[in-house]
């Protein structure tokens, strides 16, 4: 096993490492009512968690980027525990596939 030289390479490293999976947040109960919100910060990065008008919970990464809209990042609820997913691969859209076999006429 090596070591990374620095301290940076270290974090870097770590966070690649980390950030695929998902990470409990909090529970849903810190945010009980439609327009309430949780702001955390995951591996650097500030994460908002809002419950929307239609009762369901979001998250968002909150990006500085100069007119930089929020990017949404996987929430899923387990338990009443609020978890979510930094990796960007997950959030591939996948569209549907087309069919290209025929149906068997019988």
């Amino acid at each position: 096993m090596t070591t990374p030289a620095d301290d940076r390479s270290l974090r870097r490293e770590m966070a690649a490492a980390y950030r695929s999976g998902w990470h409990f947040i909090d529970l849903v109960s810190a945010i009980p009512r439609r327009g309430d919100s949780l702001r955390v910060t995951l591996f650097g990065e500030p994460v908002l968690v809002v419950r929307e008008e239609d009762e369901d919970v979001r998250a968002y990464r909150c990006l500085r980027r100069p007119r930089g809209a929020p990017q949404m990042v996987r929430c899923c609820i387990r338990y009443d525990m609020i978890f979510v997913n930094l990796d960007r691969r997950d959030h591939e859209l996948v569209g549907p596939q087309p069919h290209t076999a025929t149906p068997r006429s019988a």
